[in-house]
């Protein structure tokens, strides 16, 4: 196909605004499936996308499409929505020339909206704005127009409408796309050197990896001897291929498309996203990658029975083959035994990962209570990264201690600004700027740790405002912060997985509500049980579990007092031996308990 009837482009939106609604029409009406084999969401394949209703792996598809008599191949990536997963849409605006910009006639511009359009500007990127959901009675068709065309600066009629569910407006959407998104440019005109550019890429048993690219330069072809730039390793292309959208062998891939190389590697740490596909001894230089992800939120995750170690980690490293955003290293708990340390984009991001490991290797696994990075001075002058609780130091050895702290943009309904700064204050926010937005809705921007985004603040934000809210956040160089550890003590023995770090000004309230869920959740023993709550050295929360107490005098009918109160002082005696030297053995079930509450 000459490259100047190739059109490239992703779908970019907040989550829910109908993104994979839209691909599915767009699939139908270029016949790329027949209408009886057509279901929803199309291009989400994983079991967990459907049952969520949300994208989470971005997906490539090649559709052909006959406009005024010329045909065209047009390449989208369908991208995900929500937050957690900005990191698949970086990479997808690198494989592509332009973007819808799709918002939700209903709803209007919403936070991860601003998010995902400062990506594509910055990828330089054609956008395209439309609105969708037009045929639903809620919309507000050209108000939300005129959001967009304030938001792009452009006119309001050149703002396009159309409906994924209806399939109206999406004929005149592809002919826009012919019309406005540049074709590839092939820098390397006339030589046949072929570089290309990994963007994502899978795992298969049979195959190897599977590398997902963009043909930058060139031409390539089965069975030609090809080298991964950054890693050196070289390989033979056992199958090259177009996704239509399942995985269709091809003769050639030639420059500007995108599509999938089979290497045939089977060993893990080869293949890397952002790496350079090219001819074994091509002379040009490997393109330009992507920034490696930065883990924001760290877990522990170990399986129930210690058997099942080695599944986990296999399952962990055959799930970092199709994603390469979380990382995990090898720990150990005195309580919990032989584990995983993982890093993850966010909270969103551990729930995927943690149930696709339940879901696709079957296992039973104990998840610790989330945390984030800190960074450690010691009075003696040392320093350290910390990212695991139970390895914070105690008060007494620190000089200082700098956190990650985020840029938060909420968009909102005017009548719960009022609510939205007090939840703000309650989570140790600086309010920045706030604007009016559109008619009725106002913007807030906000500086505040990453910790306390983790301390529930998404559904608070959520239950505050009715679900009316939405939410987008960035990093910022880390701050100062004022936190402490607090340990959780089971009959004076400190257990490790409910270690937290919780703000100095909380830790009071923190610690009696942990211990309180605590005594709730662990079954009564043979003996009485403290369970308290520890911090600065000195006990803050405190809770008293009763032992179990069996009658002894049940057998006697009568009879002398003083044998009874004898055989009871002995089984007091026999209690307070117990207490003395006896442990408390924690289900797992509890584990669980705990880590779903917090």
């Amino acid at each position: 196909m000459d490259i100047s009837r190739i059109r490239n482009f992703s779908i970019i939106a907040h989550i829910d605004h109908g993104k994979s609604t839209l691909a599915d029409r767009m699939l139908e009406l270029t016949n790329t499936i027949e209408k009886r084999k057509m279901q929803e969401q199309v291009l989400d394949s994983m079991e967990l996308e459907r049952e969520k209703g949300i994208t989470i792996k971005m997906q490539p598809v090649r559709m052909e499409y006959v406009s005024n008599g010329t045909p065209y191949i047009l390449n989208l990536i369908d991208t995900p929505g929500h937050i957690d997963f900005s990191y698949e849409v970086s990479r997808a605006m690198k494989a592509v020339e332009g973007c819808l910009l799709l918002v939700d006639a209903t709803q209007g511009v919403q936070a991860q909206t601003l998010t995902t359009l400062g990506m594509a500007r910055d990828a330089g990127l054609r956008i395209i704005p439309v609105v969708s959901k037009i045929d639903s009675p809620l919309a507000r068709i050209d108000e939300v127009k005129l959001e967009i065309a304030t938001l792009l600066g452009v006119d309001p009629d050149s703002v396009l409408g159309v409906s994924g569910k209806t399939g109206d407006g999406v004929l005149v959407l592809l002919d826009e796309i012919i019309k406005q998104i540049p074709p590839p440019v092939d820098d390397n005109v006339g030589k046949k050197d072929f570089r290309s550019l990994v963007f994502d890429f899978q795992y298969s048993n049979h195959k190897g990896v599977i590398v997902y690219v963009r043909a930058m330069n060139g031409e390539v072809r089965r069975h030609e001897k090809l080298e991964f730039k950054i890693s050196g390793k070289t390989f033979l292309a056992l199958e090259v291929g177009v996704f239509k959208p399942d995985d269709t062998p091809v003769e050639v891939i030639g420059p500007g498309e995108i599509g999938y190389i089979v290497t045939g590697i089977k060993e893990p740490g080869v293949a890397s996203v952002g790496d350079t596909v090219g001819h074994e001894r091509s002379t040009l230089p490997a393109l330009p990658g992507y920034m490696k992800p930065i883990p924001m939120v760290w877990a522990s995750i170990y399986p129930e029975s210690q058997d099942d170690l080695n599944i986990l980690k296999q399952a962990l490293g055959r799930l970092s083959l199709s994603d390469s955003s979380y990382t995990y290293e090898e720990e150990s708990s005195g309580t919990l035994g032989r584990g995983y340390r993982c890093g993850f984009l966010g909270m969103l991001h551990l729930e995927i990962i943690t149930e696709r490991l339940r879901r696709e290797f079957h296992l039973d696994l104990v998840v610790t209570t989330p945390s984030i990075t800190y960074y450690i001075k010691y009075k003696n002058g040392k320093e350290d990264v910390i990212y695991s609780p139970s390895l914070f130091p105690e008060d007494n050895l620190i000089a200082e201690v700098q956190e990650p702290w985020i840029r938060i943009k909420i968009i909102t309904p005017h009548e719960y600004v009022g609510k939205i700064n007090t939840l703000l204050y309650e989570h140790e926010a600086i309010i920045g700027d706030s604007d009016i937005f559109g008619e009725s809705r106002a913007s807030i921007e906000a500086d505040m740790p990453l910790r306390e985004l983790m301390r529930g603040f998404f559904d608070t934000l959520k239950s505050c405002t009715s679900g009316y809210a939405s939410i987008s956040y960035e990093m910022l160089p880390t701050k100062i912060a004022d936190v402490v550890r607090l340990d959780l003590l089971v009959a004076d023995e400190p257990v490790v997985p409910f270690t937290r770090v919780v703000s100095r000004r909380r830790m009071e309230e923190e610690a009696k509500i942990s211990v309180e869920r605590l005594a709730k959740a662990l079954p009564r023993q043979m003996f009485t049980v403290k369970i308290q709550g520890k911090a600065m050295g000195r006990i803050i929360a405190s809770e008293t579990l009763s032992g179990m107490r069996k009658n002894v005098t049940q057998h006697m009918y009568g009879g002398d007092i003083t044998r009874k109160m004898k055989l009871r002082e002995k089984q007091k005696e026999g209690k307070k031996k117990m207490a003395e030297m006896g442990k408390v053995n924690i289900p797992q079930d509890v584990f669980i308990k705990m880590m779903k509450a917090d």
